[in-house]
């Protein structure tokens, strides 16, 4: 966009562009003694997944060692990471969520 001034000079103006924030993935990872229904009811928790979403994921984890349960900003991520490890702690199960950036 250009404007003119009073004195009849040209100014340009410059765009800035505003990168957005990073976001970052939430994973659950895999282990040999959480219930695989605890798994789902975690994703259906604190994800907002639906039975069949949280079994497709649960599933993801079971066979390929992680499963990504959402992508998310920083600190949104934390949160849930955050959540999800205290909930397994108060029911006695090693369930690891972690992140990483996208």
């Amino acid at each position: 966009m250009v404007t003119r001034r009073q004195d009849d000079s040209l100014l340009e103006l410059e765009k800035t562009r505003v990168k957005p924030p990073p976001l970052f993935k939430v994973m659950v990872l895999n282990d040999d003694y959480t219930p695989m229904d605890f798994v789902v009811g975690v994703l259906q928790k604190f994800f907002g997944m639906n039975r069949e979403q949280a079994t497709r994921v649960m599933l993801k984890v079971h066979t390929e060692g992680a499963g990504v349960c959402g992508i998310y900003p920083k600190d949104v991520a934390a949160s849930k990471v955050e959540q999800v490890c205290t909930f397994a702690r108060q029911h006695q199960h090693p369930l690891a969520c972690v992140m990483e950036e996208n």
